[in-house]
């Protein structure tokens, strides 16, 4: 089942990158009673996602990439987000 801000992750990366794979993974559970953990069950998260907005870009400018589409959920409402962004192909 997907929570409300993996659901709202997953809406503004479609909006901003049209992906060919998007995949939200909430990886809070594995991270209970650790540091960042709020109990919301929404604290951690992975995310792969490949677009073709993402042609020739670095890993850090991908990476800078899907932070600024995601505005306020990374640091703020979000303790820890892993990216996996790529390119097709790739």
């Amino acid at each position: 089942m997907t929570g409300p801000l993996a659901h709202e992750i997953t809406t503004l990366l479609t909006a901003a990158f049209s992906p060919q794979v998007l995949d939200v993974i909430n990886d809070s559970a594995h991270h209970a009673g650790h540091s960042g953990h709020d109990g919301s069950g929404e604290s951690h998260f992975t995310v792969v996602i490949e677009s073709a907005a993402f042609a020739g870009q670095s890993r850090l400018q991908r990476q800078r990439l899907v932070l600024a589409a995601l505005g306020d959920i990374p640091g703020q409402r979000v303790h820890a987000l892993a990216i996996r962004a790529r390119a097709p192909g790739e």
